[in-house]
């Protein structure tokens, strides 16, 4: 008797509790918990899965599952990197002139080498510049890169000013690396109007896997680029022991001038299935990696290199044989540089007079203005921006689409094609 009245004693506050309990279960769970989850639905909204997938995605496959861009309009746009170094402040000056669009976007860069006074003065111009501080479309790299020649730093220097185009501008179609000692052929308005009909998923990078003597004299040695850690310019050197060609993945070399989609440069900075990190580790030890980086990442991955065409649309004079530069180009060359059909050639002294006869025949460009183009509007010529859409071109439009119909007739047929 005595335990069965233990058991009424606490029978009924033991109901009254489970009762009270369920109550706040249930208020918890239409208060609380439904917000709880709301919130973290809205968390996983940020990441772009697709809902036609039966099956998880995987970073590796970011390339290929991506969602389709919307459709491009038909007037691309060009985000440009022109870099110099010591010496080279009126050469770059020049050079962007020459080179500038409103519609566009570029970044100019004078490396640690330079002194400080023309790292300033490029500042200052670039500041107060009437049209490039009112279009807002010109940026220079105030806190200057140690670039070395032949290596890494010069891909981590392009590599940094591919991540400012992209955080400035989400509608550039393709991206160009110059020097300032490189000069345009063509005006810009030749260069859009011919690229407003060119698939925009097209990269233009010269490349071959045919390594030749590269494979003894640049891929096997081990250097150190000492513009990675000293701020005083020094060349590379080498180290023991040599190493052997790589097996995880194949070998590309070519030149160091390219012209890149927006969608490969962002590949090459998101890096989705860690390629483009393994191969910047794997080209801080090889001699002059400006010209092997770019291409070894684009033809191990298929879903880009169905997209390279072997092409840097440059006009490039090489020596025979062959020196570690090129020949600099002077007034005798003017026709070949025309007949090429290139968009850019390279490389130039600063004001030699082959310059001015490109900007006289071929440019138009008069008194160190810009190179006057559609948009160009005020008293003096180009002094005001007008219409951005108003696209004027001329010969040297032919001249390139012939060129880029030629080669990018290989890349339709399979041929030369990361080969």
């Amino acid at each position: 008797m005595g335990s069965l009245n233990v058991e009424k004693k606490w029978g009924f506050p033991l109901v009254i509790s489970s009762l009270i309990c369920l109550f706040l279960l249930a208020t918890c769970f239409n208060m609380g918990l439904v917000s709880s989850l709301h919130t973290i639905n809205q968390i996983f909204n940020i990441f772009p899965f697709r809902t036609n997938q039966t099956t998880q995605g995987y970073a590796e496959k970011k390339v290929s599952l991506s969602p389709s861009p919307p459709l491009p309009s038909k007037i691309p746009r060009f985000a440009y990197l022109v870099s110099g170094s010591k010496g080279d402040l009126e050469k770059l000056w020049r050079t962007l002139h020459s080179l500038y669009h409103p519609r566009n976007e570029y970044v100019v860069h004078l490396d640690l080498e330079s002194s400080a006074e023309e790292r300033l003065e490029l500042a200052s111009r670039v500041e107060k510049h009437p049209i490039f501080s009112k279009v807002g479309n010109v940026y220079m790299i105030s806190k200057a890169n140690m670039v070395t020649y032949r290596g890494p730093s010069m891909v981590s220097n392009t590599l940094h000013a591919c991540a400012i185009l992209l955080k400035r501008s989400k509608d550039w179609d393709w991206f160009i690396n110059l020097s300032a000692s490189d000069y345009p052929l063509v005006t810009q308005d030749d260069l859009i109007h011919t690229f407003s009909t060119v698939n925009r998923n097209l990269n233009f990078i010269e490349h071959t896997s045919q390594l030749g003597w590269k494979a003894e004299k640049r891929a096997m040695p081990l250097i150190v680029d000492p513009g990675l850690y000293s701020t005083a310019k020094a060349d590379i050197y080498g180290a023991t022991p040599q190493r052997s060609l790589p097996t995880a993945f194949k070998l590309f070399t070519g030149s160091a001038w390219m012209v890149l989609t927006r969608s490969f440069v962002e590949y090459l900075i998101w890096g989705w299935d860690n390629l483009p990190r393994t191969l910047l580790m794997y080209y801080t030890n090889f001699v002059s990696s400006p010209e092997g980086y770019f291409h070894t990442v684009i033809c191990n991955v298929p879903e880009f290199a169905q997209t390279a065409v072997s092409h840097d649309l440059h006009y490039i004079a090489w020596d025979n044989p062959p020196k570690q530069h090129p020949h600099t180009l002077t007034i005798n060359d003017t026709n070949e540089m025309i007949a090429s059909g290139a968009a850019f050639a390279r490389k130039f002294k600063g004001d030699d007079p082959v310059l001015d006869k490109i900007d006289k025949d071929l440019l138009h460009r008069k008194n160190g203005s810009f190179t006057p183009g559609g948009w160009c509007s005020g008293s003096p010529k180009c002094s005001e921006v007008g219409n951005l859409d108003n696209i004027k071109p001329g010969p040297g439009a032919s001249r390139l689409k012939r060129l880029i119909s030629r080669v990018a007739l290989f890349t339709t047929l399979k041929q030369n094609q990361c080969k």
